[in-house]
C-alpha cells in the first residue's frame, strides 16, 4: 500500500465524509445555485451557502460575505493581485515565493507594476524588519506565503500585519500551505486579503479555493458575467462576493469542502497540526542524522510546516523520488516545487529537491518506513 507524503501538493487520501458529500451533491443537488427556485437549485444554494458560513467560522472570519470561493489559491491570488494593484504601484514581496505570485507579479511589471524583493535567509525565511526594510512611501501592497512550500519556514504574518497596519500598508497572505493545517483566526491576523485552496491543509477537494477580502479592501473584478442576482445591473453594482463569483459554481467540489472543514472542526486543527508537527520532528530528525543527505529549511526544533526537504548526496532528486515510487511505494515530489527562487537562495536551482510532506492521515509506522527507504537510498550510493 502506497505510503503517501505528498500532502503540501494535495492531501489524499480525504476524509471519507468528503467523498460522501461530492456524491450526494451530484445525486440530489446537481442544480445550478442561484439560478432557479425548484428544489435541487434551492439545495444547491444552500450547499454554498452553508459552506462559506463553516469556511468563515474555521477562519475566524466575521462576515462571511468577505470570503469569496475560487477555483484554487492560484485563481485566489490572480484575483487579489490583478483586481488590486495598478500600474505605477510599489508591491513589495519575497524571492521564496511560490510561481502563483511571483508570475501575475511578472505579468503585471510589464504593465508598469514596481515590485521589490525582501530579504531572504538560505532557510525561507523573511523577518518583519527584512519587510519594513523594502517598503517605500507609496507601497501599496505586501504578499508573503505564510509558510514555504519548499523550506517549511513560518513567517511571523501575524507581527508583519500589525506593522504594516501601523503603515496603512495592507498584507496580502498566501496561506496555500497553512490553511487548515495550522491554526488561524483572522481577528487575531489583521491582514487585508488571505488566499488558500481548498485541497491541502483544508482536505477539500482540487478546484476550490477561498479569497478572504478586508472590508476596507475594494477590488476590480477580473472575470465579469452571470451571478444569478440583479441581471439588471451592472456587475460593479454587485454586494460582496456576487461580483467576484460570476459563472456557475463548482457545487460538488464546495461540498466536499464543506465536509472536509466539519471534518477538521471536529478533529481540531490544532490536534492534527500537533500529530503532523510530531511526525515531521521524527522525519526531519531521522534526516539529519544521515550521512550523505542534506536537509533544507529551518533546522531541528524550529517551528515549520508538515514538510520535509533533502537531497541525497550523488543522486538527483528526481532519481530519488522515482526510487521512492518504484521500490518503496513511497509518494514523494522531487524539482523546483514551483518555487525557484527558493531553491536558488537553496543552492538547489539545478538540482530541485525531494519533498516529503506530511497529512493527517500519516502515521509513525510509515514515518519510520520513508526514513528507512531513504536511509537504503543512501547506503546505494555508498
Amino acid at each position: 500500500m502506497t505510503i503517501y507524503l505528498d500532502n503540501a501538493a494535495s492531501t489524499c487520501p480525504k476524509p471519507e465524509e468528503v467523498i460522501q458529500a461530492v456524491d450526494d451533491c451530484l445525486r440530489s443537488a446537481c442544480a445550478n445555485p442561484g439560478r432557479g427556485a425548484h428544489k435541487a437549485a434551492v439545495a444547491a444554494a444552500r450547499i454554498i451557502f452553508g459552506t462559506r458560513q463553516k469556511a468563515a467560522a474555521l477562519l475566524g472570519i466575521n462576515d462571511s460575505a468577505d470570503l469569496v470561493f475560487t477555483q484554487n489559491a492560484t485563481d485566489s491570488l490572480n484575483l487579489a493581485l490583478h483586481g488590486y494593484l495598478r500600474s505605477g504601484d510599489h508591491v513589495v514581496t519575497s524571492p521564496v515565493e511560490h510561481n502563483a505570485v511571483l508570475r501575475p507579479l511578472k505579468a503585471m511589471a510589464a504593465r508598469g507594476v514596481r515590485i521589490t524583493f525582501t530579504a531572504a535567509d538560505t532557510a525561507g525565511r523573511v523577518s518583519a524588519d527584512d519587510v519594513l526594510g523594502a517598503l517605500e512611501p507609496g507601497t501599496r501592497l505586501v504578499v508573503l506565503s505564510h509558510a514555504s512550500n519548499v523550506t517549511g519556514a513560518i513567517l511571523p504574518v501575524a507581527e508583519i500585519a500589525a506593522r504594516l497596519a501601523e503603515r496603512e500598508v495592507p498584507l496580502l497572505v498566501d496561506a496555500a500551505q497553512s490553511a487548515g493545517s495550522l491554526p488561524l483566526k483572522m481577528a487575531e491576523l489583521p491582514v487585508g486579503m488571505l488566499a488558500c485552496t481548498g485541497h491541502k491543509g483544508l482536505l477539500g477537494p482540487q478546484g476550490t479555493g477561498l479569497l478572504y477580502i478586508a472590508p476596507d479592501i475594494d477590488l476590480m473584478t477580473v472575470r465579469q458575467g452571470g451571478t444569478g442576482t440583479n441581471s439588471e445591473s451592472g456587475q460593479d453594482a454587485l454586494g460582496r462576493p456576487d461580483r467576484y463569483e460570476s459563472g456557475t459554481y463548482n457545487t460538488p467540489g464546495i461540498a466536499g469542502l464543506g465536509a472536509a472543514i466539519d471534518f477538521l472542526a471536529a478533529a481540531g486543527v490544532q490536534n492534527l497540526a500537533a500529530h503532523k508537527a510530531a511526525l515531521t520532528a521524527r522525519l526531519h530528525e531521522a534526516l539529519a542524522k544521515m550521512t550523505g543527505v542534506t536537509v533544507y529549511g529551518p533546522g531541528l526544533g524550529e517551528p515549520r510546516a508538515p514538510l520535509v526537504s533533502f537531497n541525497i548526496a550523488g543522486m538527483t532528486s528526481t532519481e530519488a523520488a522515482a526510487r521512492l515510487d518504484r521500490d518503496y511505494d513511497i509518494a514523494s515530489r522531487a524539482g523546483l516545487h514551483c518555487a525557484p527562487g527558493a531553491h536558488r537562495l537553496m543552492g538547489t536551482l539545478k538540482t530541485g529537491a525531494v519533498r516529503l510532506s506530511i497529512g493527517p492521515f500519516n502515521t509513525e509506522d510509515e514515518i519510520g518506513e520513508a526514513a528507512a527507504a531513504v536511509s537504503a537510498l543512501v547506503s546505494r550510493q555508498s
